[in-house]
Parts: structure tokens; sequence; C-alpha cells
């Protein structure tokens, strides 16, 4: 049960981001600034989490006895990554960063419940990539799940109630260009070094999503005194519920209950999001859209659900009398 607890606990964190941000837009900080302590603060916490899980696992091995431990040693621990190693995982961080840049914009356009519905788009579009880079029609289960992902996007996107009119066209293309460079992510970030120890790929992941944020939004809030204002509170929330507790969590549950089951739980980022755009920031959501929240989730829920099955059947023996 603690390895569900825990692949949960670090969706709910991810579904906090944007509340948060638009707080922080409501001090009148920028883009840069929101972004930049958030990335410095996951920069921080991640190296210490690495470094202290490199230090624990030499503890260990020489109480066990090993003396001696050499970067040939079995545990991926202590296994020394090649600097082709490390340039792959930063590449592999900096459409993070790309994501965090067009979806923390659009919450200046349109509100956070509109904005994390678009972002969950990411969840037909990585299914489109797919298919056209493997040049392999998708299945009807595959299509049945498009379906139910744009009906419940519509409804719970308000766009039947209000009309598309009234939204920012602006914030529509930010809100699913974040979902383009999310699923991006999603495709590079399990191909970039598997072998690596989590704790490692996620520090250098984040060290590549750091300096290319530094290249396009150079940190002066780090010069200018602007860092000890109450920016640091919101870098600070940010770093730590976006960039350390999810992969930390993730990496603890995801070995024990499988992929297909975190991607059922880690759909929870979705109601947590809309649920503190209501209470915290005051935004409407009618029943409709709630309606069309629940929808969302059934169909990211049902090909995972869909494999599982296949699975469980294939796996079943069948007795002949």
């Amino acid at each position: 049960m603690k390895y569900y607890l825990s692949v949960l606990a670090g969706a709910m964190s991810y579904g906090i981001l944007s509340t948060i941000v638009v707080l922080a837009y409501g001090q009148g900080y920028q883009l840069g600034e929101v972004v930049g302590t958030q990335l410095i603060t996951g920069f921080i916490l991640s190296w210490m989490l690495a470094l202290y899980t490199r230090f624990r696992a030499k503890r260990k091995a020489l109480a066990g006895g090993k003396v001696k431990v050499t970067s040939a040693s079995p545990s991926n621990v202590f296994t020394r990554l090649t600097w082709k190693q490390r340039l792959m995982l930063m590449a592999a961080g900096t459409p993070t960063v790309i994501t965090g840049l067009v979806y923390y914009q659009s919450l200046r356009y349109i509100p956070a419940s509109l904005a994390i519905i678009l972002l969950f788009q990411f969840t037909w579009i990585s299914v489109l990539i797919q298919a056209i880079s493997k040049r392999q029609r998708p299945d009807k289960i595959t299509f049945l799940t498009l379906f139910i992902l744009f009906g419940g996007t519509l409804l719970a996107a308000g766009f039947l109630e209000q009309g598309i009119s009234n939204v920012s066209g602006m914030g529509i293309a930010l809100g699913l260009m974040a979902a383009v460079s999310y699923s991006l992510f999603v495709l590079f970030s399990g191909k970039a070094v598997p072998s690596a120890h989590p704790a490692f790929r996620s520090a250098w992941m984040v060290t590549g999503g750091l300096i290319l944020l530094c290249v396009l939004f150079p940190p002066t809030f780090l010069f200018n005194g602007l860092i000890w204002s109450q920016l640091l509170v919101f870098g600070l929330l940010l770093g730590f519920f976006g960039a350390f507790i999810p992969p930390v969590l993730f990496a603890i549950g995801v070995p024990h209950i499988g992929g297909d089951m975190a991607g059922i739980l880690g759909a929870v980022e979705l109601p947590v999001a809309v649920l503190l755009s209501s209470i915290v920031l005051h935004e409407h959501v009618s029943v409709l859209q709630w309606f069309g929240v629940v929808i969302v989730l059934i169909g990211v829920a049902l090909p995972e659900l869909y494999k599982m099955r296949a699975r469980r059947s294939r796996s079943t023996p069948v007795y002949s009398g």
C-alpha cells in the first residue's frame, strides 16, 4: 500500500504547482524569476539526495565487508557516468524547462483549471508522436481513448458552456505547446541512460534544465537581492513539490507497482489542480466541467486498464475437463 501512496502523493505534488505560480504572478514576479527559483531549488535538493544516496551506499558496502568500492561495482550507485551519458541526461532534462516555461506562461492568459486540462492533452499527443515515429496505425482501444479524451476535454474546459471565443487563443496555444513538450519529455526521459541510478538521473536532468534556463533567462534575481524577498518562498515551494518530491516518490513506488498502475494513479494531478484552483484561486468550475474532468480521467486510465486485463487473461491458465 505504501508504494501506491508514494506514487499518488508524487502526482498530487505536481497538481499543486499551477496554483503556486498564479499566486507568485499575483505578487508581481515574472516568468524567468518563478521558473528560475524553482529549478535552483530543485537542483540543490536533487544533488543533495544524489550525494546522500552514494554516501549511504558506500557506508553499507563498507559495513558489509567490501572495503574498496570501485567504478566496476555492480551497484549503479557506484558506477560513474561518462560525460557522454551525463550530456544525454542533461539533454533529456531540457524539455521539462520548455514545458514549465510555456505552461506557466499560459497561466497569464487562461485559468489554472483550463491550463492543466490542456497540459493533459499530452496523453493523445504522445500516442500520435509514437504512431508517426513507428509508422503504425493506433489500435481500436487507442481510438476509443482519444474520442473519450476529446469529449472530456470539451466539457472540462467549459467550451460547451462558454464558447471558445471567450477563451484566450494565446493561452490555448501555450497550453497545447506545453503538452507537446511534456510528451517529448516522457518519450526521451525513459530512454536516456536507464541503467543509471534514479537519484543521479534526476540530478543530471535538472542540471541540464537549469543550464538551458540560465541561457534563456539570466538569473539576475540572484544578484539584485530579489531572491531574498517572497520569491524565495515561492521558489522553495515550486522546487520542493515540482522538481524534487515527485521524482523521488516515483522512484520509490513505480518499480513496485508497475508503470501501468503508476500512469493511472498519476492522473490524480488533474483533479488536484482543478480543485485547488477552485478553492484557493476562486476560479469557477461548474458541475459540467467536473463531469468532464472525470471523463478525462477515465480516458487516461482506459488503455492502462485494458493492458492490465489483457496480461491477466494471458497469464490465467486454461483447464480442460
